[in-house]
């Protein structure tokens, strides 16, 4: 039985096939007052059955079932008698282990899709037909082949979704999980509560006490050291963890020389006061802006950043007595963009420091307790922890710092006039009463110049674009459409006060396609 269940609590397990929305469905499972687990799909149907689980969902995934590798699951999870919904490559894998054909599409579908309901029985009660899904694949089932009855279709895709005719297996073709689906959270309610039985009991105050049990059991009397950031991420891990193990922690914030204006003062004064905890400062600016010199490429960047995050930590440890533990505040949409899936499937998008540039000569056993968790969720966590709002409310500033929102070589030039730009803008965001409106706002220095007149003098200086997303999970956004005149006044403070820019552009793009940073 998975350790973060407790004798007798419901629970649904999410299979992940490397979907980069696999946690999303989980979250929203969650959202529904079920606890969800993610699980490997080579998770046997024996342990499925001892561990007593509701039910399972089957996510999608990059792969077509039917070329060589692609990944599958144990064929005995479709006889243990409980709820099974597959979703897009999960429900085509359901479809082809018990007897259907999938093949290639004559059309591909990729988006927004109408959908007709043609039997609203179960998994579709009380959901208007016809509705809006987004869809995302290349591959469909074959009409007319295998025990399955169609649920609802679109004008290229007969099996939309699917029930099976003698079994309890559900499928949908398009992704019930994300905000595009527009009855998609009630056809998930649908599955929990009337398909699988779920009561609905499960809540963050639940998550929080899991985790501390599971700190205090692997810590023992040991010592954990926790890497701050000063934004919510590793506050939240560190207010977790000095609630499970208190004066065991030793909280190390590494100044990097990449960061905001003040940053450090602020760190400083706010976890000393807050937590009251052993909070140890480690200045390592120089050593990153020497590794950092002339090197444009942003892996590159993330990559040298990761490094040289490990060394400065290899060094405060070595005062540290009895350290045997890095805490880091890792969150889910960092695991799935670095590639790092339960199924060891997904696209690797860019790296993050804090996932895939430990080394295993770090020393240390590594704990993450909000791995599971997307951003909005783990601000649930720190109003039930107690933070102060101005934690955990704090928009998210990325681990390599401001060296990700300077295009090109990094250099403390730049990084000044970066830090300038970004501080008129958050004032002026919080001054409109935009900030809590917005879920990240942020300037990047771009690697061009343009020509302008200031005092009737030809110009030549650096361009700041200004990036406003809104998101409730940070797995997509949209961009913020922030008022003429808010953008007006952001425009012509950094132009007159910050020397050396002359010009400020918006960016309209939303992500997907588009990343939120720009590196």
């Amino acid at each position: 039985m998975d350790p973060t269940v407790s004798p007798g609590e419901e629970f649904i397990y999410v299979l992940d096939f490397g979907s980069q929305t696999a946690q999303l469905i989980a979250r929203r499972v969650r959202d529904a007052g079920v606890l969800a687990l993610l699980a490997s799909p080579e998770m046997s149907a024996d342990e499925i059955r001892q561990s007593g689980a509701k039910g399972l969902i089957l996510s999608g995934g990059p792969s077509s079932v039917y070329e060589p590798g692609a990944p599958g699951c144990d064929p005995g999870i479709f006889e243990l008698g409980i709820p099974i919904l597959g979703i897009c490559y999960g429900m085509q894998l359901a479809c082809r282990v018990l007897g259907a054909e999938v093949k290639r599409a004559e059309r591909r579908e990729f988006g927004r899709a109408m959908v007709t309901i043609r039997d609203d029985g179960d998994l579709f009660r009380a959901i208007p037909s016809p509705t809006s899904a987004w869809m995302s694949h290349g591959d469909q089932i074959d009409a007319g082949s295998g025990d399955f009855d169609t649920l609802a279709s679109t004008g290229t895709c007969p099996f939309a979704a699917v029930r099976h005719r003698h079994l309890p297996v559900w499928g949908v073709q398009f992704h019930p999980e994300v905000t595009h689906t527009a009855h998609g959270a009630d056809l998930l309610e649908n599955f929990l509560y009337r398909i699988c039985g779920c009561r609905g009991a499960w809540r963050m105050a639940d998550f929080l006490e899991e985790q501390v049990q599971r700190v205090r059991e692997r810590v023992g009397d040991g010592r954990v050291i926790c890497g701050l950031s000063g934004g919510v991420d590793s506050s939240v891990a560190a207010g977790l963890l000095v609630k499970a193990i208190g004066e065991q922690v030793t909280c190390v914030f590494v100044d990097n020389g990449l960061l905001r204006k003040n940053e450090r003062d602020l760190v400083e004064m706010t976890f000393r006061d807050h937590f009251q905890a052993d909070l140890r400062v480690v200045d390592a600016s120089e050593d990153f802006l020497v590794a950092l010199a002339g090197v444009e490429d942003p892996q590159e960047k993330r990559r040298i950043i990761g490094h040289r995050f490990i060394d400065a930590f290899k060094r405060a440890s070595a005062e540290i007595e009895d350290a045997a533990f890095l805490a880091q505040g890792t969150l889910y949409p960092d695991v799935i963009e670095s590639g790092h899936g339960y199924a060891g499937k997904s696209a690797n998008i860019k790296l993050h420091h804090n996932v895939g540039g430990l080394p295993e000569e770090l020393g240390f056993e590594l704990i993450e307790p909000l791995r599971d968790l997307f951003k909005d969720e783990v601000r649930k966590l720190g109003e039930v922890l107690g933070l102060p709002e101005r934690i955990v409310w704090r928009h998210p500033f990325p681990g390599p710092g401001l060296a990700v929102r300077i295009l090109g070589a990094v250099t403390k030039p730049r990084l000044e006039i970066l830090r300038d730009c970004d501080e008129i803008l958050l004032e002026e965001i919080s001054s409109a009463g935009l900030y809590r409106a917005t879920s990240q706002v942020f300037a990047v220095l771009l690697p061009v110049q343009s020509v302008g007149v200031m005092g009737d003098a030809r110009t030549y200086e650096s361009v700041v674009a200004v990036r406003a997303v809104t998101s409730e999970d940070f797995m997509t956004a949209d961009w913020a459409r922030l008022p003429y005149e808010t953008l007006g006044t952001i425009s012509n403070r950094i132009i007159n006060e910050v020397r050396g820019v002359n010009r400020v552009v918006y960016d309209i793009s939303s992500k997907p396609p588009a990343t939120i940073e720009w590196e």
